[in-house]
């Protein structure tokens, strides 16, 4: 059975003012105001979901049965979470990679399924954190 998937592109610009966002889409205006990169955790995007930030860090979210899978890339380095959900449990899996090298490489097991607003908030967390951390490298 296939799946179809939407995929979604946007640039978030560090600063919002009505010049840098009048040549986006509605769509993309609303996501940016409203929303910013939080909406990717709240499920209003299909997946995978893809944003390029104006500091070339590349964002995919996938749905992965009944979690999700984040990958962020910006040039050498790539940030990875894998939330996994079977009727038991959860495991949370991140790993850090810079060239061939990872710096961070962890897992966490959960002794009950996460429901799909916590899966979402860990994403959102996860993805602000390292968006946060990649702006002051």
């Amino acid at each position: 059975m296939a799946e179809r998937y939407r995929v979604f592109t946007a640039c978030f610009s560090t600063g919002y003012n009505l010049s840098t966002m009048a040549p986006r889409s509605p769509f993309t205006l609303w996501i940016s105001t409203v929303l910013g990169i939080t909406g990717l955790g709240m499920g209003l995007l299909t997946c995978p979901s893809i944003v390029s930030a104006s500091d070339d860090l590349h964002i995919e979210i996938t749905k992965k049965g009944q979690g999700k899978q984040v990958v962020i890339t910006q040039g050498a380095r790539e940030w990875f979470m894998l939330i996994e959900v079977t009727p038991e449990n959860s495991v949370v899996l991140r790993q850090e990679k810079e060239h061939d090298t990872y710096r961070v490489d962890e897992s966490e097991t959960h002794d009950r399924p996460m429901t799909t607003g916590e899966i979402d908030a860990a994403i959102t967390d996860y993805v602000s954190s390292v968006k946060t951390r990649a702006m002051k490298e």
